[in-house]
């Protein structure tokens, strides 16, 4: 029925991974849980959307997370490659709001590899790099017969994997042990 250690998580790490959809910011909170250390949340200062610390804390110490506001995607991307390469964190998370060069995306790649992080760019439907080394689609999940009031289901679907198999997974947070819990999808 479940498992609370899923295989397929947390995505390889000093590598930079892509995510979209709704349920973006769950997986870059749950794969930051995952990783442990000290998080970089970079996004463009026009970006509409707020992180409030009381949303994440079931994820992640809020002091632990550190929040970038840049001008423009260049400098968006600018500041990943540092903090990627820095190693003094180990999960960068990056808002784009336009398509990554491959050029863009092999200097983050060698960046994670260098500072041994990982990063995680969050990235609008239908867009996405080359050089990424996986790609998620996240959305939440209505379950009308949940009887959980823990967290919101999700659908996870791994979309692109340069070292494996592509699959769907459907996961809760538990925000007690910090932990994913694989359940059956709605309705098995």
């Amino acid at each position: 029925m479940y498992e609370t250690n899923p295989r397929f998580f947390p995505p390889t790490t000093t590598r930079t991974h892509e995510v979209c959809g709704a349920g973006a910011f769950v997986f870059a909170f749950a794969l930051a849980a995952r990783l442990g250390g000290y998080v970089m949340w970079i996004r463009e200062s026009w970006e509409p959307r707020q992180i409030n610390p009381n949303g994440f804390a079931d994820f992640i110490n809020p002091a632990n997370l550190t929040l970038c506001n840049t001008k423009d995607q260049t400098e968006t991307l600018a500041v990943a490659e540092e903090a990627l390469r820095s190693g003094a964190v180990s999960l960068v998370v990056m808002t784009l709001n336009k398509p990554l060069g491959l050029t863009e995306g092999r200097r983050l790649q060698l960046a994670a590899r260098d500072g041994e992080s990982t990063g995680l760019a969050i990235i609008p439907e239908g867009m996405g790099s080359n050089a990424a080394e996986t790609r998620w689609r996240c959305a939440p999940v209505f379950d009308s017969k949940s009887s959980s009031q823990d967290s919101t289901l999700q659908k996870w679907e791994l979309i692109k994997n340069k070292s494996g198999t592509l699959g769907v997974w459907h996961v809760r947070w538990d925000p007690a042990s910090r932990r994913l819990i694989v359940v059956s999808p709605p309705g098995e």
